[in-house]
């Protein structure tokens, strides 16, 4: 074989690899909630802008919580959305939206859920647009509606 070649059975192999770790990865969201696809609060689902923070309680039981519970609360010290929490901590949003649900239920989060009336206001889409609109890029330019 030449320099910088590699044997069949070695990029066979790092296929399979890279295989097994993407299915590891679809099935690691399922093993977080145990499967289950809703909180144990029998309400609808967390809606993404939901504000969850951490409570005295929560915060006292750090020690207690396994893995993403843990990181969730402490994550929480701060309110931020449901949204915001999932992208920070790198987990699935309908994992975040199980496991808030599960820590809002046990008294470890408070959860404050948006007014339904705002959401649907369009004056408030177009505000959040028009800001989004001032962030600079990385280039320290404003974006611009192309449309």
């Amino acid at each position: 074989m030449a320099d910088g070649e590699s044997a069949p059975h070695e990029e066979a192999g790092e296929t399979e690899a890279a295989g097994d770790a993407r299915r590891a990865l679809a099935i690691r969201p399922f093993l977080l909630t145990a499967g289950r696809v809703s909180g144990r609060s029998a309400g609808p689902p967390l809606p993404l802008e939901t504000q969850v923070v951490a409570t005295s309680a929560g915060l006292g039981a750090l020690h207690s919580l396994a893995f993403e519970q843990h990181d969730i609360v402490a994550a929480c010290r701060q309110p931020q959305s449901v949204a915001e929490l999932a992208a920070r901590l790198r987990l699935h949003l309908n994992v975040v939206r199980v496991l808030a649900d599960d820590l809002c239920t046990a008294g470890h989060l408070a959860i404050h859920r948006p007014n339904a009336g705002t959401v649907q206001d369009i004056s408030v889409l177009r505000r959040v647009i028009d800001g989004l609109r001032a962030v600079p890029d990385s280039g320290g330019n404003t974006l611009r509606d192309t449309s």
